[in-house]
């Protein structure tokens, strides 16, 4: 009896004891929860300071990573709706608690209208989330999102949202244009510039969908209304006629005004001169550079028009005409096919130009979004590895 109610006296003091050491941490704990949130606010007050002192040196526009205090180099920001119009310095706490309690970035930038300071608190997506970025900045209600790498803007209400919502790239291509576009009876489409266009979709993250034009109706099809195709590529060289009213992007691919003949008379045909004489046929396909180039340089020799401009090469070596218009892009492969074609000018090409995207006016941000990603295709290499496997020049 006396060791039972020595065991339930033990177990008395050893729960109150319990119950003590738990008040004693609950007691702790409070105050250090309160110290905690001392340090937090003292840190979001002194982070708010950096981020002010580098905004004034940054007045053009950044994109901060306040936890340690450097700029990223690649990613996509979008801010959130939370702390939207959020500007000058009593309000940049705000931004900063926000930012450290989600993303750690903030987004800054002077407004000279104003002058004022703005800043966000920014999500940043990784650069091959183009489509989860635009959405989420859709869903947080802000008007444009920012590529950091390649400095690009993309206009929420802009083009590059509406193929990211489609999910889709609309190219339209001639397909008679070896081998930069051409369409196989089957409708598979190949070729050095069908290739770029699938290249630049994908780092879009989007799919592509090619449509047929034609060198006629090139410039009314790009400008169509409603509009038929996001842009036009394969073998569109890049002119002032048509940034006078398209927009056209960087030049991707060297070009210039060449001929084919047959091989058995590539010792006749040495000069322009050469071949500007009434006894020599010249073919060229209709509407296009070739057939402008021809008639303003080609005074005396016998132009003839073909409309089907990949059925040019085989009528000159089959002698039903003397001379093909084309450009040094296409000659090549038309000599490496077939035995009876020379192209004996094409070191001495009698234009120099260079081959780009062709696009509508007020498409700028879709403009700016091509011209990054051939940048990028250049400099990691793309674009030389696909010209060598179309046999192009650089």
């Amino acid at each position: 009896m006396i060791m039972c109610r020595n065991m339930k006296y033990d177990k008395g003091i050893r729960l109150a004891s319990l119950l003590l050491l738990a008040l004693c941490c609950q007691v702790a704990f409070s105050s250090c929860s309160k110290q905690e949130t001392v340090v937090q606010r003292s840190d979001v007050t002194s982070i708010a300071d950096k981020v002010w002192a580098f905004s004034q040196t940054h007045p053009e526009g950044f994109t901060l990573n306040i936890r340690t205090m450097t700029e990223p180099t690649e990613g996509i920001a979008v801010s959130y709706a939370a702390t939207q119009n959020s500007h000058s310095r009593h309000q940049l706490d705000n931004v900063v608690n926000h930012s450290l309690s989600h993303d750690g970035y903030v987004g800054g930038w002077y407004s000279s209208d104003e002058g004022l300071y703005y800043f966000d608190s920014s999500r940043l997506f990784v650069e091959d989330s183009l489509s989860a970025a635009i959405q989420f900045g859709k869903e947080n209600s802000q008007q444009a999102i920012f590529i950091i790498s390649n400095n690009t803007e993309i206009l929420l209400s802009g083009k590059v949202a509406e193929i990211m919502e489609r999910d889709t790239l609309i190219i339209g291509t001639t397909g008679d244009y070896r081998p930069l576009t051409f369409q196989e009876a089957d409708g598979h489409y190949w070729g050095f510039g069908i290739e770029v266009a699938q290249e630049i979709a994908s780092r879009m993250g989007v799919e592509t969908r090619f449509m047929k034009t034609s060198w006629p109706t090139l410039t009314s099809d790009v400008m169509a209304d409603p509009q038929t195709f996001d842009l036009a590529m394969g073998g569109i060289t890049i002119t002032d006629a048509r940034r006078d009213v398209m927009l056209m992007s960087n030049g991707y691919l060297a070009n210039g005004k060449t001929i084919l003949c047959r091989a058995t008379e590539a010792a006749r045909y040495q000069s322009l001169a050469d071949i500007d004489r009434p006894e020599v046929r010249v073919m060229v396909n209709p509407g296009g550079l070739n057939e402008k180039f021809a008639n303003d340089s080609l005074t005396h020799a016998t132009i003839i028009v073909h409309q089907q401009n990949e059925e040019i090469p085989l009528l000159i070596a089959k002698d039903s005409a003397d001379v093909m218009i084309t450009e040094i892009t296409e000659a090549p492969y038309y000599v490496k096919t077939d035995s009876r074609l020379a192209a004996p000018l094409m070191d001495r090409p009698f234009t120099h130009g260079e081959i780009g995207v062709l696009m509508r006016k007020g498409q700028d941000d879709l403009l700016q979004m091509v011209n990054n990603i051939l940048g990028q295709m250049k400099a990691d290499g793309t674009l030389s590895r696909l010209r060598g496997k179309y046999g192009l020049s650089e």
